[in-house]
């Protein structure tokens, strides 16, 4: 397996990916995946690492610019912030995260999909509404509210929301809110699994607790949400 920091722009901002591809020379598909709101960091690459040990090419975008990482929840806080209430910035630098994916050698650009955590799925979400060319979009423990909802027929990839029941930041008025935007937007493929007693961030096994009370590693959630995004994969990506 080979790794190497990737440099791209995006608008306003220069970003700083991480790049993992396996060794094989055919080309493959491409994910993107994008990082939780302290930024990209060991989490989100060692989730690229996994992806390129499946047969993918992974990118690890950077969404903040300049491999900017958060200390506390203030920062967090500030720098989601700036992206959130401006959802084209936002789209913008997920798109120019697509674009480095998509240009790359080893990459089938005919095959791509995005997956993202907390913050991340959020940008993953957010991209397919704005009608990027992938076939699958994953988001685990993202928030699911959004101030520019899919037009219909504008969703172009199959939609799978991993959510844990008791994650207060998607309760479940938002997530009713985000499945009646599926059915409104006639999104073809959308599932969402919700699992029981789970808070948030339940991927990350250093979420203790510790930054914000309510983001818990769930080894069992964990586990099964990573094997319900690879059977998606298989699916649409074969």
């Amino acid at each position: 397996m080979h790794t190497r920091d990737i440099d791209y722009a995006g608008g306003d901002a220069h970003l700083r990916g991480y790049l993992a591809v396996s060794d094989t020379g055919a080309r493959r598909p491409g994910v993107l995946v994008f990082h939780e709101g302290l930024g990209l960091g060991d989490f989100a690459m060692e989730r690229a690492r996994r992806l390129a040990g499946h047969g993918y090419v992974a990118l690890a975008a950077d969404m903040f610019g300049d491999r900017q990482q958060a200390a506390n929840l203030d920062q967090a806080m500030t720098l989601i912030g700036g992206l959130r209430t401006n959802p084209a910035r936002l789209r913008a630098r997920a798109r120019a995260a697509l674009a480095t994916l998509t240009a790359l050698p080893e990459v089938d650009a005919t095959r791509c999909a995005a997956i993202g955590f907390c913050f991340g799925g959020t940008v993953a979400l957010e991209l397919a509404r704005d009608g990027a060319d992938l076939k699958a979009v994953v988001s685990f423990h993202g928030v699911l509210s959004t101030t520019q909802p899919a037009a219909a027929g504008a969703v172009r990839a199959s939609v799978l929301v991993l959510t844990g029941a008791d994650d207060p930041l998607a309760p479940p008025e938002q997530v009713a809110a985000f499945e009646n935007e599926m059915r409104a937007g006639k999104v073809a493929d959308w599932q969402v699994t919700s699992y029981g007693n789970v808070l948030h961030g339940f991927t990350n096994p250093s979420a203790d607790g510790s930054i914000m009370s309510s983001a818990l590693y769930d080894a069992r959630a964990d586990r099964r949400s990573w094997a319900a995004m690879q059977g998606l994969f298989d699916e649409v990506l074969a």
